[in-house]
């Protein structure tokens, strides 16, 4: 578990900052009320963000395999790596997906809390202290195990009934 969540890391979003994002990264785009016009018909009319990667960048347009469509009023679409084309009009911000060490320690500690707290769980055995004095002096306690109560077998009834 651990190295699943090592490996796959935690990322955020960061403001591009007028850097042109290279072919290959994870990019986001907001996309203004323009961009909404223009690709309503082919992604719908509520796009909030457009979160994907750079297949390439032709003149000024990207090219963006969407991976994911977040909507103005909160909703979000998964998508599968499909092509869309998108003019630099068509957005406000453009965002780098980044690597977040900070982010993927903290929740690479909590899942390591989480394992050593089920192996404590575990590892504790059942029983109960002999209530016996320790006549040998030793200043151990012997453990006896506690009965678990079985579930009686159940009877197979034929129905209907047969009196």
């Amino acid at each position: 578990m651990m190295i699943g969540v090592l490996s796959a890391g935690c990322y955020t979003l960061e403001p591009a900052g007028g850097v042109t994002p290279e072919v290959g990264t994870g990019v986001a785009f907001d996309i203004n009320d323009a961009g909404r016009v223009a690709l309503g018909g082919s992604m719908g009319p509520e796009i909030d963000q457009i979160e994907g990667r750079l297949l390439s960048k032709d003149g000024t347009d990207y090219l963006v395999g969407v991976t994911t469509v977040h909507l103005l009023k909160g909703g979000t679409q998964v998508w599968h790596g499909e092509s869309v084309r998108i003019s630099p009009t068509y957005v406000n911000t453009v965002y780098l997906r980044r690597f977040s060490a900070g982010k993927t320690i903290a929740i690479s500690a909590v899942g390591v809390a989480a394992v050593a707290a089920l192996a404590g769980v575990a590892l504790v055995t059942t029983g109960a202290l002999d209530p016996g004095t320790d006549t040998t002096g030793s200043g151990t306690q012997r453990r006896i195990p506690v009965p678990r109560r079985i579930p009686p077998k159940l009877k197979l009834q034929h129905f209907p009934p047969t009196p």
